[in-house]
């Protein structure tokens, strides 16, 4: 099963080749595994969860997770997990996906925004404690493993003048990353995975909370079902009391049978699917270096973490007055899907008045918007689509220069 995001938006001629932006493959075990639990008669939280849980917290080198039906939800309930009164300032990067800082908000906290360095698209010590300054200490920050790549979690904390039990790590794009040669998901604090369609583990939807705390992780387990002391599954079990108690605020958020058996089939994959995504930035890397107004991602130390290469951002400053826009233009017209990660969110109506916003604005992450271009990057994409997508990019800068002079 195979969907296919940034469709071919017309027909392509034989001699191109058509570059979805993003496949979300379900491979044949997966497949398989869905069907079982349809035939089973229990589909929604239990015995597969509880494995697939397992199993993710064996992968990362945490000592528990808990499935749930979204990253978002994590992120929600890893900082209500916190007990922080309401609210509380919660620093977060402008450059993110608008759930997490509403994640903020659901959680009845106050988003602080972040500006982020424009080379690596995530906040530095700096600029949290430009923010810090602005608007005082704050009880708690999120922090994003960017397109993959390894943000620097004690040192924003500690700019933050925070512990890292207060940091909540929203690691949507971090399944695969690693701090020095440690994978990204242990530690004290909550680390959330998003199991989205175009995750580097996709399920469609769904998502996971790892810590080593297991106080935090019981708790974690009764909030994402409404706080119910005992969930259905347990109730039903023989020699299970129908009878249960709510201790505290919950969510609807748990994550079902169905998907944690894709879960399970999907990541005995996952290592396979993560040596042919460096394959192929280092494709991208090899084809894209040295060409004039392209800047490739950046990518951790390889003395110190490994890059999950969940997108493949480049930086467009052609000559030509050419603007990233266009190089869309271009490459949609070659039959080529691309996205842009993120708008940041300051610039969304919505967070320009719940967020604070340091006076001095967020100037980083607004030079980088402009610039900024996801290129297709998925375990099934070919050497020639590579390929395809490197020659496009060169033709609309080279055609730039000579079609436009040069600035």
């Amino acid at each position: 099963m195979t969907t296919r995001i940034n469709a071919v938006p017309r027909a392509v001629p034989a001699d191109e080749v058509a570059v979805p932006f993003a496949d979300c493959y379900i491979t044949a075990e997966a497949q398989a595994a869905a069907l079982r639990v349809l035939q089973s008669g229990w589909v929604t939280t239990g015995r597969e969860v509880a494995a697939f849980e397992t199993e993710f917290a064996t992968a990362v080198g945490a000592e528990f997770a808990v499935g749930v039906s979204s990253c978002t939800q994590g992120i929600e309930l890893a900082l209500r997990s916190l007990g922080l009164p309401s609210g509380s300032l919660v620093l977060s990067s402008t450059m993110t996906f608008c759930g997490a800082v509403q994640a903020i908000i659901h959680a009845g906290h106050q988003p602080v925004l972040v500006d982020v360095d424009p080379r690596t698209g995530m906040p530095t010590p700096a600029t949290v404690r430009n923010a810090v300054r602005a608007f005082g200490r704050p009880a708690a920050l999120t922090v994003v493993h960017w397109a993959g790549d390894l943000a620097d979690v004690p040192a924003l904390a500690e700019a933050a003048g925070l512990p890292l039990d207060r940091v909540v790590v929203d690691a949507a794009h971090g399944l695969g990353t690693y701090a020095d040669r440690t994978p990204i998901g242990s530690g004290c604090g909550a680390t959330c995975f998003s199991f989205y369609a175009t995750k580097n583990l996709p399920l469609g939807e769904g998502g996971m909370i790892t810590t080593d705390n297991p106080a935090r992780a019981e708790w974690l387990r009764k909030a994402r079902l409404h706080g119910m002391t005992a969930d259905a599954w347990r109730r039903y079990l023989p020699g299970g009391s129908w009878r249960y108690n709510v201790a505290d605020a919950g969510l609807k958020a748990n994550m079902t049978d169905l998907q944690a058996a894709m879960g399970r089939a999907q990541l005995t994959h996952l290592a396979s699917w993560q040596r042919r995504r460096t394959q192929i930035a280092a494709r991208y890397d090899e084809q894209l270096a040295g060409l004039p107004g392209i800047r490739l991602p950046h990518r951790p130390d390889p003395e110190h973490g490994t890059h999950a290469w969940h997108l493949y951002p480049i930086r467009v400053q052609l000559k030509g007055g050419i603007d990233r826009d266009e190089v869309i233009a271009g490459l949609s017209e070659r039959a080529i899907g691309t996205s842009v990660h993120f708008i940041p969110v300051h610039q969304l109506a919505y967070f320009s008045q719940a967020a604070l916003v340091p006076p001095a604005g967020l100037s980083g992450a607004d030079v980088l918007f402009g610039q900024l271009l996801s290129l297709p990057i998925y375990p099934r994409l070919t050497d020639d689509q590579v390929d395809a997508v490197c020659t496009a990019i060169a033709d609309i800068a080279h055609q730039g220069i000579s079609g436009k002079g040069t600035e």
